[in-house]
């Protein structure tokens, strides 16, 4: 437990940017608990962190914050001049910040705690892969920072799921201290906090449950409060309604006046009292249907998938993907996963009709392919948002506005070049382009990196509900579990077709 009790939240909390709200009358209390702060895109959770940390400061409102209080952190992206450092020299950095930079002990009986090789601290920084980069800063912080509470934001960004469990080691066991996480990883939100803060236009909404539970509890609240406000709106039409009966009637007798008034002060109670409903912002995140005509979407046969400098990592003797199959490749890092829906992607050429039949990859001839890569490196940054999407196919600059806005993307911001967007509203903005493609066949490297929760659930829905053939590889399991109907699995360098993937999740977390 923390030495002394950790007091941080918000009363009244109010941050503007320009003239545009960011979040608006926030208020909480943290307690000991690891506490889950989740949020759509855009709804301000990283700059609720910076405010709280103090790199930011209200416009209303204050944070309320223990004298002396010590807060530990980690932004979502690692600090730049690190990589020439030993991992040593970087964690002695968070001794630094407390005042004990001498006491290099304390960084070997970290490494000690957390199961590490001592020779790694050693090692140069940006020798580590990026998962044990972020996890050895996390460590710092946790530990040697000797925070009253730690303040962690997307911790998961980059970690395999062989790092993700080592985390959730780490925070549910090693690191006995009060947290704030933002993520947007619902397994591992469900596996590692106990406390769920919503951070919504309407506010803030605590519960003391892990997600999953809370967010049910949510979903509850709204729809029982849309109902009352229904009933409520129903009542007003029909005093409205016995109102006007009352006016004409009073023309003949004037005493109906009074009946008149007080059914319209009734009115004006139930307005003034009435229940406030929650409306998310709409934002459609679809998949094209695009048919396939025959019942195969993709053979492979005799392909070998290699690495640039030709390291052979996956060979696949037979394969066959099903129109309307959804399927999820496993496999632990570096196996090649990644590179397999390079491969592929590659050898679609749209210009010929892969009637081939000696080609190791051979598509339906009507297949129309999209191709979604997690480093989103064909996203043209200089562009608008509008000349992107008014660029597809067939579409018209009214088109793009309407679609634009039908995404969630402000009318005010598609002139905006995409390099203003964030990461997550990247992601959205090119699956709106790729469903202007009217694709019928998806590859998609690791599609809810950037996306909120909303988004992923969106997602999840288009697939669920369309007839879209996909390959996807995803670190998240509940997408992986919910989105694919198949899973295929890299054994040593092959592909094996398995019921179940939480196996593989399992062998990755032990």
């Amino acid at each position: 437990m923390a030495p002394r009790q950790a007091v941080l939240g918000m009363e009244g909390a109010s941050f503007f940017h320009g003239a545009a709200r960011v979040f608006e009358d926030v208020s909480f209390l943290l307690d000991d608990a690891r506490t889950a702060l989740v949020g759509e895109n855009g709804a301000g959770k990283t700059t609720l962190l910076k405010c709280l940390t103090g790199e930011l400061e209200l416009d209303k409102g204050q944070v309320l914050r223990s004298r002396s209080l010590r807060v530990g952190t980690l932004p979502q992206d690692t600090p730049q001049g690190l990589s020439d450092l030993t991992v040593r020299e970087v964690l002695r950095r968070s001794l630094e910040k407390i005042g004990a930079g001498e006491d290099d002990w304390r960084i070997d009986v970290l490494l000690d705690e957390i199961g590490v090789d001592p020779a790694m601290g050693e090692q140069r920084f940006g020798a580590l892969s990026g998962g044990w980069q972020r996890l050895m800063l996390i460590a710092g912080a946790a530990r040697l920072e000797e925070p009253d509470i730690l303040i962690l934001d997307e911790p998961t960004n980059h970690l395999d799921l062989g790092n993700i469990g080592v985390l959730e080691d780490w925070l549910s066991g090693a690191f006995d201290i009060p947290m704030l996480i933002v993520s947007h990883d619902r397994e591992f939100l469900n596996r590692v906090t106990d406390r769920t803060l919503f951070l919504r236009a309407d506010g803030v909404h605590a519960f003391k449950s892990r997600f999953d539970i809370a967010r049910e509890e949510l979903l509850r609240r709204d729809a029982a409060a849309a109902a009352q406000r229904r009933l409520e709106e129903k009542e007003v039409r029909r005093l409205e309604a016995a109102a006007a009966r009352y006016k004409v009637w009073a023309v003949k007798n004037p005493e109906l006046n009074k009946r008149k008034k007080a059914i319209e002060s009734r009115i004006a109670r139930i307005e003034e009292d009435r229940t406030e409903t929650y409306s998310g912002r709409e934002r459609r995140l679809e998949l094209a249907e695009g048919e396939i005509d025959a019942k195969v979407a993709l053979r492979l046969a005799g392909l070998t998938v290699s690495t640039p400098d030709g390291r052979k990592l996956i060979e696949i003797d037979r394969l066959t993907i099903a129109a309307g199959d959804r399927v999820a490749i496993l496999g632990a890092n570096g196996a090649g996963k990644s590179t397999l829906l390079t491969a592929l992607a590659k050898a679609f050429d749209p210009a010929l009709e892969h009637y081939d039949g000696q080609a190791a990859v051979r598509f339906n001839p009507a297949t129309r392919l999209a191709y979604f890569d997690q480093s989103m490196r064909e996203l043209p940054l200089k562009s608008s948002l509008l000349a992107y999407i008014a660029a597809a196919p067939e579409a018209t600059e009214k088109d793009a506005i309407r679609l634009l806005a039908q995404a969630g993307f402000a009318y005010v911001r598609i002139g905006e070049p995409i390099s203003r967007l964030s990461y997550g509203e990247r992601s959205r903005l090119m699956f709106l382009r790729l469903k202007l493609e009217r694709p019928n066949l998806y590859l998609l490297d690791e599609p809810t990196n950037h996306l909120d929760i909303e988004g992923q659930e969106a997602l999840e829905a288009e697939l669920e509900g369309g007839e879209v053939s996909c390959l996807f590889v995803s670190h998240d399991r509940y997408f992986t579990r919910t989105a694919a109907t198949r899973f295929l699995e890299i054994r040593r360098g092959r592909l094996v077709e398995v019921d179940s993937p939480d196996a593989f999740f399992a062998a990755q977390h032990s």
